[in-house]
């Protein structure tokens, strides 16, 4: 097991958050951290990557209004590379991930705190909480808190506390970051997974408790949601191919699933009428699932919740088979654990402008394989 530095009553803590294009959620985001009742230091980092709407002016504000608010840059506007920035301009001994468009719940630091002492865990997280507020959004809500939606992810489905392979957001040791690294600046997405995973690898552990519950709002429309099921399969490809053991089995069944269906309607399509009992199958599993599921739900998001789930299964499953092997460049990143500067971690005083290691520069924004512009978005992954 690693070697752990004990957390005091009342750590420091660091809470980190990459936005980009969050005019509309950072200032409520940002007030909700500085409200939590906290006895300990807390500071916050804004790595404000390029907008279009105003965010870096309210992001300048905020830090302006009040003393524990800082902000740098993150011109290559991505995920990793802005948490990188943050962990590295700030020095809390409990590093907090939150999202730009997240209101965390006014005892959230300290009880993450709480746990981290209690479990001796690396890493704590809890509940996504999906909400919705149409009709499809409370549907694919319903299918992300579902385990015929997400499997055994207990960030998803909730569950009893205890050590699972990855959480929602997260709450960290800093030594464990200096320790193992901070996350790939080549994985657009999937990034949480893949660190939590070297957690593990390194003998850490990845602790999961109900208490630590976050809102989280589902993309609004159907196509919104088709991509950005495609693009987390894509990119858990990338991950996957890094880290053969990281595949869990809720990760391996919606890619078989897809073929199998393709299988039989091939086989379907050539006279084999057996070929047709694949689709038909999943079809009655989808609908009898969502009869049972949605009851709750008005009429208009019952009829969404079987789209929801076959829209989440299939668009994650043909992102994962269409993964290009070239989609983030292989090994772009090591914890150079030969360098003794290399897991130094900043202050708030002299922030350095990379960590832990090498990294390779993140994609060119525009490239046809979603490397393009990227709203700092937690992983929701399978």
């Amino acid at each position: 097991m690693p070697t752990r530095r004990p957390l005091g009553a009342t750590p420091s803590v660091a809470v980190v958050m990459p936005v980009r294009d969050e005019a509309a959620h950072l200032a409520g985001s940002v007030g909700a951290v500085l409200a939590q009742r906290y006895d300990g230091p807390l500071e916050v980092c804004l790595a404000v990557g390029p907008s279009s709407d105003g965010t870096e002016r309210i992001a300048e504000d905020l830090a302006s209004a009040d003393h524990r608010v800082r902000v740098v840059a993150n011109p290559e506007g991505t995920t990793p590379a802005g948490l990188n920035a943050a962990i590295s301009a700030t020095s809390g001994e409990v590093v907090v991930r939150v999202d730009g468009h997240a209101a965390l719940p006014e005892g959230y630091v300290a009880r993450a705190v709480e746990l981290l002492a209690e479990t001796g865990a690396d890493n704590v997280g809890g509940v996504m909480a999906a909400v919705g507020d149409t009709p499809f959004t409370r549907a694919v809500a319903t299918a992300m808190t579902s385990r015929f939606g997400t499997g055994d992810a207990r960030f998803h489905t909730g569950g009893p506390p205890g050590p699972v392979d990855t959480v929602y957001l997260g709450v960290f040791r800093r030594d464990t970051l200096e320790r193992v690294g901070l996350y790939d600046p080549s994985l657009v997405r999937a990034q949480d997974a893949e660190l939590n995973h070297r957690i593990r690898v390194d003998g850490g552990v990845v602790y999961f408790h109900p208490d630590l519950e976050v809102t989280y709002r589902p993309r609004s429309s159907l196509p919104a949601l088709a991509r950005q099921y495609f693009h987390y399969g894509r990119w858990r490809r990338v991950v996957v191919r890094r880290h053969p053991d990281s595949l869990a089995w809720r990760q391996a069944i919606p890619p078989a699933t897809l073929l199998g269906l393709l299988g039989g309607v091939v086989l379907g399509l050539t006279g084999r009428r057996i070929g047709w009992l694949a689709p038909a199958g999943y079809a009655a599993a989808t609908l009898g699932v969502s009869a049972a599921e949605g009851r709750d739900l008005d009429p208009v998001a019952q009829r969404w919740l079987p789209l929801a789930y076959a829209t989440m299964h299939l668009s994650w499953a043909a992102g994962f088979l269409t993964s290009p092997s070239d989609l983030a460049a292989p090994e772009a990143w090591a914890a150079a654990d030969d360098d003794p500067t290399a897991a130094t971690v900043g202050t708030s005083e002299d922030p350095p402008a990379a960590t832990l290691g090498t990294p390779t520069p993140a994609p060119a924004a525009g490239d046809s394989r979603d490397r393009g512009r990227h709203r700092a978005d937690p992983e929701t992954e399978r």
